[in-house]
C-alpha cells in the first residue's frame, strides 16, 4: 500500500503543473495533445522577449535615422517651425518618434510571434491562410499610412494651421504635433486593414457576406464616426476624406468575403 502510494505520488505533477496538465491543449486536427497551459505561458514568455529584441534593435536602428523622419512628417505642413515648452519635451518627441519608427522596423518579427503563437490551436488550412495573408497585412496598413501622410494630412494641417490667421498665431508645440501626426497614420493604417480582416472572418466562417450586406447602413454611420474620432480637425471636408475610404473599405470587405466564402466552400 505505501509503496503503491509512493510510485502514484512520484508518477503525479506537481503544484501548478498538475492543475495546468488536466487542461492540456489538442490539435485540432488530430485530437492529439500539444502543449500544458505552463509550457505555452513558457512560450509566450520566450515569443515577447524576442518581440522585444527585435523592438530595441529596431529603435537602435530609427535612432541613426530619426532626423529624416523628423522631415518627413514635417513635409505636409510646409515650413512649420515646431517650438518646445519643457524641458524633455524635445527629447521625448525625439524618442517617440525612434519608438514608432522601431516599431513598425519590427513589425515581421512580432508579428511572426503573435501568430506562430496561436497556430497551434489552428487547423492546418487556417495556417495557411493567415500565413499567406501576411504580406497582405503589411501592405494594407503601409497603404493607410500613404494615404494619410500624402491625402489627408496636407489639407488637415493647413485648415488647423492657418486658422484664423488674422486673430491667432498657430505655434505647434513638438510633442502635440508628433502625437496627432503619429496617431492619425497609425489608426488610418489600421483601417486599412479592414477588408483583409473581413476576409479571414469570412474565410473561417465568422461573418457571411449576407450579415454584412445588412450592417451595412450601420457601417456608413460607424464610419462617420470613426472619422471624426481619427480626424484631428472638426471640418466635414477633412472628416469626409476619412469616412468614404472607410466606406469603400467596407464594401471591399463585402466583396472578399464573397470570395472566402467560394474557397471556403471548395
Amino acid at each position: 500500500m505505501v509503496g503503491s502510494a509512493e510510485a502514484a505520488t512520484q508518477g503525479a505533477p506537481n503544484g501548478i503543473d498538475a492543475a495546468f496538465n488536466r487542461f492540456s491543449m489538442q490539435d485540432p486536427a488530430t485530437g492529439s495533445p500539444l502543449l500544458t497551459y505552463t509550457e505555452h505561458l513558457r512560450e509566450l514568455r520566450d515569443r515577447v522577449v524576442k518581440a522585444v529584441i527585435a523592438l530595441v534593435v529596431g529603435m537602435a536602428i530609427a535612432l541613426l535615422i530619426t532626423d529624416g523622419i523628423f522631415q518627413l512628417l514635417l513635409w505636409p505642413a510646409g515650413d512649420l517651425k515646431l517650438i518646445a515648452t519643457g524641458v524633455t519635451e524635445a527629447v521625448g518627441a525625439y524618442i517617440k518618434v525612434a519608438f514608432i519608427t522601431g516599431l513598425v522596423l519590427a513589425t515581421p518579427v512580432w508579428l511572426y510571434q503573435i501568430i506562430a503563437f496561436v497556430s497551434p490551436g489552428l487547423t492546418q488550412g487556417e495556417r495557411r491562410v493567415v500565413y499567406l495573408s501576411l504580406p497582405g497585412v503589411l501592405l494594407c496598413f503601409f497603404c493607410g499610412v500613404l494615404f494619410g501622410y500624402f491625402v489627408l494630412l496636407p489639407p488637415a494641417l493647413k485648415f488647423l494651421l492657418e486658422f484664423k490667421p488674422d486673430l491667432i498665431t498657430t505655434m505647434p508645440r513638438v510633442g502635440d504635433y508628433v502625437s496627432v501626426v503619429s496617431g492619425l497614420l497609425f489608426w488610418l493604417g489600421l483601417v486599412f486593414e479592414m477588408p483583409l480582416v473581413i476576409y479571414l472572418l469570412a474565410r473561417v466562417g465568422v461573418v457571411t457576406p449576407q450579415s454584412l450586406s445588412r450592417f451595412r447602413r450601420y457601417a456608413v454611420v460607424g464610419a462617420f464616426v470613426a472619422a471624426a474620432i481619427i480626424t484631428p480637425t472638426v471640418d466635414p471636408v477633412n472628416q469626409a476624406l476619412v469616412a468614404v475610404p472607410i466606406v469603400l473599405l467596407y464594401e471591399l470587405g463585402i466583396l472578399l468575403s464573397r470570395i472566402a466564402v467560394r474557397a471556403r466552400g471548395r
